[in-house]
């Protein structure tokens, strides 16, 4: 294992930088739908929805099958190996001569762009104990503005010069980054060599061995859900106010949500400090008070603002302290923790993005409000019958399944 001492501040800030600029390709095609639609005569929905659709199940499938191989294979050449990889796929879709081509590059985008997923784990290992919740803040921190900020881009990428040129140039970044981060990263040799089956196979008793890691992942689901209820349903609200604001505006809501990003690093030294699970809590209950105040003050863009600060405050906080609690159960075994909890993550995101539209379809806006504060309440209601029973759960080693 790599001595804590090589972990400097630069590089942590590259890490977050790269963490940021991959993740970044999993949503630049959303602002460009509308200019991919007419230039090859697609209507909205249909295949032209399978863009963003693909990318995400791309992403999706790499966090569980590639993403475990962080524990049995040399982590830095697996990460530069994805971001070159990444390139090639983002060219791909520059290329596309149709929407069947780019539904492929952009699934392809989906499984290369898995980089960040093996930088947090990658930092952690590097990270003194001491140090680890501020190190994961400041790289959580980096995806998220990654997040953030790729609409933004797109968008004035895409209307100066074309949606082409977005992928040409997030093609570019990635074809840089890849030899930057082969030169700086340090060599981290597997923790854990297994065969790739039993790796798979170990999830499954992961999973049911560490019950922190059970509390942490379902504490990340239903917030992401509430997180994602409201963000599916921003631009449709924003558009049914008297002022019938647009796309952009809602895009704009992108940037605000910076502060909340900026919040991380703070987050993750709190979490070094503290061991107990109070800023899980103090997370959460900001979290539930962003829908009370989306639900009373939505009618002005000052409210809806005020509201996002809150929102994405609340839920990275509860991501860093989630992500921290979580790398410090198993050393070897940090690539599979991450792939356990970020893939039960994803999975409440989704359910909590269904749950907002169809909420937004029958009781309108007051309806997103209650799902979001709903799954917010239920995360506090979890917390808090963790804490009552007192739980300790028991850490029994994990023992290599060989195929």
């Amino acid at each position: 294992m790599s001595s804590p001492a090589s972990l400097r501040p630069g590089l942590v800030w590259l890490m977050a930088a790269a963490a940021g600029a991959t993740v970044a390709n999993l949503y630049y095609n959303q602002p460009l739908l509308a200019d991919i639609g007419r230039a090859f005569g697609a209507p909205a929905g249909g295949l032209l929805g399978l863009v963003p659709t693909m990318t995400q199940v791309g992403y999706a499938a790499a966090m569980l099958f590639l993403v475990p191989l962080g524990d049995s294979h040399e982590r830095r050449r697996l990460i530069v190996v994805m971001s070159l990889l990444a390139s090639v796929s983002l060219v791909g879709a520059a290329l596309a001569p149709g929407l069947p081509w780019l539904v492929a590059a952009s699934f392809a985008v989906g499984i290369a762009s898995v980089v960040p997923q093996l930088i947090l784990p990658f930092a952690a290992q590097l990270a003194p104990d001491a140090q680890r919740g501020r190190v994961v803040g400041m790289v959580m921190s980096g995806l998220l503005i990654g997040i953030l900020l790729s609409r933004t881009v797109a968008g004035f990428v895409g209307t100066h010069l074309g949606w082409r040129a977005v992928f040409w140039l997030a093609a570019g970044v990635m074809l840089a980054l890849g030899p930057v981060l082969r030169l700086s990263l340090p060599a981290q040799p597997p923790v854990t060599p297994m065969p790739y089956l039993a790796l798979l196979r170990s999830l499954g008793r992961l999973a049911r061995d560490e019950p922190v890691l059970r509390l942490h992942s379902a504490l990340g689901a239903l917030t992401f859900g509430a997180f994602s209820a409201f963000w599916a349903t921003l631009a449709l609200y924003l558009e049914s106010l008297p002022e019938h604001h647009g796309p952009q505006t809602a895009g704009l809501f992108g940037l605000v949500g910076v502060a909340g990003a900026a919040a991380a690093p703070l987050v993750g030294r709190y979490a070094d400090v503290r061991g107990d699970r109070r800023i899980n809590a103090l997370a959460i209950a900001v979290l539930l008070a962003s829908f009370g105040v989306l639900w009373l003050l939505g009618w002005s863009l000052w409210g809806v603002a005020l509201g996002v600060v809150l929102l994405d405050l609340g839920a990275q906080a509860n991501q860093i302290s989630n992500q921290a609690r979580v790398y410090s159960l198993r050393p070897e075994a940090r690539s599979r923790m991450n792939t356990i909890y970020m893939t039960t993550y994803f999975v409440g995101g989704a359910a909590g993005a269904w749950l907002g539209t169809a909420a937004w379809t029958r009781w309108g806006w007051g309806g997103v409000c209650a799902v979001g504060g709903g799954m917010s309440a239920t995360a506090l209601a979890l917390l808090w019958l963790w804490a009552a029973r007192g739980a300790r759960g028991p850490r029994r080693p994990l023992e290599p399944d060989h195929a």
